[in-house]
């Protein structure tokens, strides 16, 4: 590897696979090791061109402006790139926060180097040539598995990102600036701090379309003329940019009478929202959305989520087989009938515990029409939630994390039993 020559990739994407340790060359391990420590320590010398630091420039990403036939950049490496964009531009930096930040993306890291030198007497072994020369390696890979060990730093500073949907019905854009904050080292559940591709996706989504979604349009006005209050929720909301996004499209529309709830599990990642709702309406008081905490295990339904909602939203929010079904239950207790819809989006991951997590969702919501297999908590008053539609939407170019392959967009709603 050529130092100043190239861009730091996902570990998951560029780490050797150890199953055939022995086939590793030491120049695969260089590029490895040299690759993690660009990612996590410090760029090395004349990285990027013209010798600048990333660490000196400013924590604020380029504006992502969206168009139809593009999908905005997560912040998370890709598997694959384009030939074009692994090439050093000058004058361009390359931006590796967010994927610093990734705690999937170190953990992999960290099991990695911890496999590596745990085995390293089978690949120091396989050459007699250059076992000198091996064993400085291992002794380089156990010094950056140590700096993992003893690194309390949680993640680096706030990122802020800026987004322009452009609207698909009307004229203009949605904007959004969102504070990605750092991850908490010692929380997993504290992803929801981070900006994920799936809820990027969705927004654009909403944005071309609000009517599809109930938030502008003919629908709007034929569903609530004269009614009720749009009630909309958002379930595991992370950074809030599904009902900012929400909140817009619908001021936009003339409709300032609705009620948007965001909510969380996580304490840090409600204060992250609730900052994210000052930074994108910081003169509107009280806020268009309230932010809310909400266990999905043991939900409470008082105040503001004491009222069924018409719309409920949830992206990426399933890491765990119980999720699905403690989402589903929520919605149950949630979504107004019979004309309620509850839209999920949810990122089909290719390898990790996630894998195949998706089939979890299609195990608790039966598709209409369909002789039901779901169980009985699935069902209220002679109906039952069901899936009406999903999306197959394909990995786009710059979009979603390494182990992210595609997504699933699921319209879910009632349904006779």
């Amino acid at each position: 590897m050529t130092v100043g020559s190239f861009r730091p990739a996902a570990p998951t994407s560029c780490l050797p696979p150890l199953v055939r340790l022995t086939s590793i060359t030491p120049a695969q391990i260089i590029q490895a090791l040299d690759n993690l420590r660009t990612i996590y320590i410090g760029p090395a010398p004349c990285y990027p061109l013209r010798g600048e630091s990333p660490l000196a420039k400013a924590r604020v990403l380029p504006k992502h402006v969206l168009h139809d036939v593009s999908v905005p950049d997560s912040g998370y490496a890709s598997a694959e790139e384009d030939e074009e964009d692994d090439e050093m531009i000058p004058g361009k930096l390359f931006d590796i926060d967010t994927l610093r930040a990734d705690t999937f993306e170190r953990d992999h890291a960290i099991r990695w180097l911890t496999t590596f030198t745990a085995r390293s007497d089978i690949w120091v072994s396989a050459s007699d040539s250059d076992a000198d020369a091996r064993a400085s390696l291992v002794d380089d890979a156990a010094a950056l598995l140590s700096f993992f060990a003893g690194d309390a730093e949680e993640g680096d500073e706030a990122i802020t990102r800026p987004f322009d949907f452009p609207k698909g019905e009307t004229a203009g854009t949605v904007h959004v600036e969102l504070n990605d904050a750092p991850l908490l080292n010692d929380d997993h559940t504290s992803v929801g701090l981070q900006s994920w591709a799936s809820a990027i996706i969705l927004a654009e989504r909403m944005c071309t379309a609000p009517s599809t979604f109930g938030l502008g349009g003919t629908s709007l006005k034929s569903a609530q003329a004269g009614s009720k209050d749009v009630r909309i929720l958002e379930l595991g909301a992370g950074t809030g940019l599904l009902s900012i996004v929400a909140a817009k499209l619908l001021e936009s529309d003339g409709k300032a009478s609705q009620t948007i709830v965001a909510t969380d599990y996580h304490s840090s990642v409600l204060e992250n929202l609730a900052v994210n709702l000052k930074i994108n309406f910081p003169s509107t008081s009280p806020s268009p959305v309230s932010v809310l905490p909400l266990d999905w295990e043991h939900p409470v339904y008082a105040g503001p989520l004491g009222s069924p909602f018409d719309i409920i939203f949830a992206a990426d929010c399933v890491y765990h087989p119980s999720h699905a079904r403690w989402i589903r239950d929520c919605v149950v207790g949630t979504l107004v009938q019979p004309h309620g819809v509850f839209w999920m989006i949810m990122a089909l991951r290719l390898t990790g515990r996630h894998e195949g997590m998706y089939e979890t969702v299609e195990a608790v919501f039966p598709r209409a029409g369909s002789a039901s297999t779901a169980e009985a908590a699935g069902k209220r008053k002679g109906l039952q939630l069901a899936i009406m539609n999903v999306q197959h939407l394909g990995r786009k170019e710059g979009v979603g994390r390494a182990d992210e392959g595609s997504y699933r967009l699921f319209k879910i709603g009632w349904a006779p039993t």
